[in-house]
């Protein structure tokens, strides 16, 4: 994925196009029931994961989860920033719009 500078949504705060593709801040919220996304919190996407956070197990269900989300391979979706944390900042190789139009689908961009 090429780089330039990040232009982030108004709407979408979460959201930073950048080159051919984008990235989205993401707070996960390991060991929940159920993957599902919360809403905004402090400017990232809070996605609640069903997964421990134990050797890497968190961080692989969130790219295996956000590629089926956006129907693309796990190869496009990779944790830039953030591997050890709850706050972390994921490359994908897709078009910013079209990840807004998923993020208009699942959260609620006043929240």
């Amino acid at each position: 994925m090429a780089r330039g500078p990040a232009a982030t949504s108004p709407e979408w705060p979460c959201l930073a196009a950048s080159g051919q593709g984008c990235s989205l801040s993401v707070y996960v919220v390991p060991n929940a029931s159920r993957t599902s996304v919360e809403g905004l919190h402090d400017g990232a996407l809070r996605i609640r994961l069903a997964a421990r956070p134990v050797d890497g197990a968190a961080n692989e269900a969130l790219v295996s989860w956000l590629a089926g989300q956006m129907e693309i391979g796990k190869r496009d979706v990779r944790v830039e920033h953030g591997l050890s944390s709850r706050r972390k900042r994921v490359a994908l190789d897709l078009a910013a719009a079209r990840v807004a139009q998923w993020l208009s689908r699942v959260a609620d961009p006043m929240a």
